[in-house]
This record gives C-alpha cells, structure tokens and sequence, in this order.
C-alpha cells in the first residue's frame, strides 16, 4: 500500500481460467510480471487439474496467491447476475476458498487474498449485504486473509468494519462512473481499448489518487492494487508495457504483505 516512501503498487491479474490438462491463454507469460494471481475456483471457471496447476505455477514465480471465488456459471464466465441471498454468497465463497486452499497447502505455502469474480465483485460492490457475506466467509475461513475489493465500495467498507484487511483495487482497462463503480461491460465506453490511455489512467490513480469517469468528472480514488486482465489479445504486450511505465514513474511493483 503507498506510504510517503517510494509508492508500490500490487500488481494482480485473474488466473486460471481454463479447463482440462493444461494452463491455457496467457498465464504462463504474464506470471513473472505480476505480485499477486487471482485463482478461479471451478464455479466460474477452472477446475481441480487448472487450480493446482496454476498454484504451482504461481509459486514458482513468488507470486502471492489468492481463491477467485464466482458465481455457478460457467456458461456465462460468473459475468452474468444471479439474484442469491447473502446466505448462499457467504456459503458458495466459503467453499470456494477453501477448494483452492487446499491446493496451496498440498504445496507447503498459504493462501495470501480472496477477490470475488465477476458479477459477484460487482453485485458486492453496491450491496452491503452481499459484501458482508462474502467478509465473514473470508474473516471465518481466516481472518489474517486480504479481501481485495473495487476501491472505495461497500467489499472494502464492510470488510472494515469486521476487522478484515483489505486492499483497494483499480483497473487500468476499465471506464468508471461518477460515483467510482464501473461502467458495465455491456455499455459503450466500458473497456478503455488505447493503451496509452490505460497508462495515463494507472498514474492518475497511483500517483495522484484520482480517477476520471467516463463523463470527464474527476473523482477521488484509492489504489493499492491493480487488476490486469489475461484474457485480452494484447494483454501479455500490456503487462510488460506497464511493468516498464510503473518503473519510469518510480513505482516499485510488490506484493502486499500480509501480516
């Protein structure tokens, strides 16, 4: 998290998102870019070969690795909205870190962070409900875990205040709304596609703790972590544009330390 020191910024990206024998798309190459992975946990994507091949590959490169937990659909990538009651979000995140929890311990390492997927992240972002559920999943399962969370949403408020530690994540790809969520992917201007532009946005955020939205409001925002999607055509180019500008900006990529 920035101090007054050099400022550090964790770099995160979702991970294992495939199926079958073999870690798929760009994982391999993004892997030694990054501090931080994001695991899926079979309800969205994944399975039990993709989770504990991705963990060990993870672990080879030191990066910090935590449970992605989604909603139970894989047809729809967990992207789609599931009306479910802060019961069945606490108990579906429950089982999901735990799933890939006990990958991380067959490995002799610990589970570092939990970052809800999807629709889930989004739903919890703006119900406190459904954040708090997902909170005291991640409190029970271990309270000393990192609940990563859209900067300055309810994920990060309610897990606050249960006494979990938090980090506040912004995306570089990604458009925002006045009142600092996202713009839904299925909206015009949702996906930032000029990579200059990315750049410009990640140092605003870094460095200045601002954000501006989609209609040109600036808005106050946190930064401690930074999502980076693998799933785009030029997202291993991307990773290591930023990797190289984060660097030029005296931006120490690392990850955050759990206690």
């Amino acid at each position: 998290m920035n101090t007054d020191k050099a400022p550090t910024l964790d770099l995160n990206c979702d991970m294992g998102e495939s199926f079958g024998q073999y870690v798929m798309g760009n994982d391999a190459g993004i892997m030694p870019y990054i501090s931080s992975a994001n695991i899926a946990c079979g309800f969205h994507a994944g399975d039990p070969n993709i989770m504990a091949k991705t963990v060990k590959l993870a672990l080879e490169h030191h990066v910090a690795v935590g449970a992605h937990p989604g909603l139970p659909d894989l047809q729809g990538f967990g992207r789609r909205n599931i009306n479910i009651s802060p019961e069945e979000a606490y108990t579906l995140t429950l089982y999901q870190i735990g799933a890939l929890s006990a990958f991380v311990t067959a490995e002799g390492s610990q589970l570092h962070h939990v970052k809800p997927h999807g629709a889930l992240y989004n739903m919890a972002a703006r119900d406190p409900d459904l954040a708090k559920a997902i909170a005291e999943a991640v409190y029970q399962f271990n309270p000393e875990l990192i609940l990563y969370g859209l900067a300055g949403s309810c994920l990060i408020s309610q897990a606050e205040t249960i006494g979990l530690r938090t980090a506040s994540e912004v995306f570089a790809d990604r458009s925002y709304q006045s009142n600092g969520q996202l713009t839904p992917r299925d909206q015009t201007g949702a996906m930032l596609e000029d990579k200059q532009k990315s750049l410009e946005q990640i140092r605003d955020m870094v460095l200045h703790n601002q954000v501006t939205s989609l209609d040109g409001q600036i808005i106050a925002i946190q930064a401690d972590t930074l999502c980076i999607h693998g799933d785009g055509p030029w997202a291993l180019d991307f990773v290591r544009g930023c990797e190289r500008f984060l660097q030029a900006q005296g931006i120490t990529i690392q990850t955050i330390q759990a206690q």
